[in-house]
């Protein structure tokens, strides 16, 4: 398979974002979403976050995104266009979806496949993936959708010693999994999340997993985490202001 890194399906620049408006980052729903709730401390505690990390406008304004997850999957993600390019080298398959309309085109082994209820399953497989993958690399800028509930829940320190807010996620219906729940771990000194821990469900006392999130790397003023310490999550970033069109409609 033609692994979409490939430079001669790219025609790019790297970061320096054009200044555009944020078309859709995201499937609209269709059911409207239960307004999220935040308390004061949360709140400031999140707009520092996204402060430290470029600002909101500048990941409002980022045109593409390209990272591998977990060291397999490899996605290129047009933000502005609500697409996706996701190849699975581990069993050989392509989609090419619009997030929005759920419309695409699916590849196995290098054909493509037409039939139409397979390919409406595996438009809806690639959004989940997409859903998932995405979640790993930009939850920071999600801290405040709607739907999320953000409380400050304590001090703490995270491996290293750093100390640390903790922020408590959950949700109201939204996402694929609306009853897990997350805790994100601030440091003080930088405002950037350095760890978040995992809840099956929203009242689960203690976290089955724990990651880090850190190797912050400066795409021109965007900072995203990559290549994490524990080979966890999303590697090989990279952020784009232009791509070729091919990249997601052509194998």
């Amino acid at each position: 398979m033609k692994y979409f890194f490939f430079l001669s399906l790219l025609l790019l620049t790297l970061s320096g974002c054009q200044e555009q408006s944020n078309s859709s980052e995201s499937t609209q729903a269709t059911v409207p979403v239960e307004k999220g709730s935040a308390d004061a401390k949360s709140k400031t505690i999140a707009d520092n976050i996204i402060t430290a990390m470029g600002g909101q406008e500048k990941w409002d304004n980022t045109n593409y995104l390209s990272w591998t997850f977990f060291g397999s999957r490899k996605l290129v993600w047009d933000k502005q266009g609500s697409r996706a390019r996701i190849e699975n080298p581990r069993d050989t398959s392509l989609y090419l979806v619009d997030l929005n309309t759920l419309e695409g085109r699916y590849f196995k082994n290098g054909n493509e496949i037409t039939d139409t209820a397979i390919l409406n399953k595996k438009m809806t497989q690639a959004k989940d993936i997409w859903i998932n993958d995405s979640y790993w690399l930009a939850m920071p800028f999600k801290l405040r959708d709607p739907g999320v509930n953000l409380k400050y829940v304590r001090e703490d320190t995270i491996p290293g010693g750093l100390d640390a807010s903790v922020l408590q996620l959950t949700f109201n219906a939204v996402g694929n999994t609306p009853e897990n729940k997350y805790e994100v771990y601030v440091d003080h000194k930088d405002n950037l999340i350095k760890q978040w821990s995992f809840f099956k469900s929203a009242d689960q006392a203690d976290p089955p997993r724990s990651w880090p999130w850190d190797n912050y790397q400066d795409f021109n003023g965007l900072l995203m985490s990559t290549d994490r310490s524990d080979k966890s999550g999303p590697s090989e970033v990279m952020v784009y202001d232009v791509m070729d069109e091919k990249v997601f409609t052509e194998y």
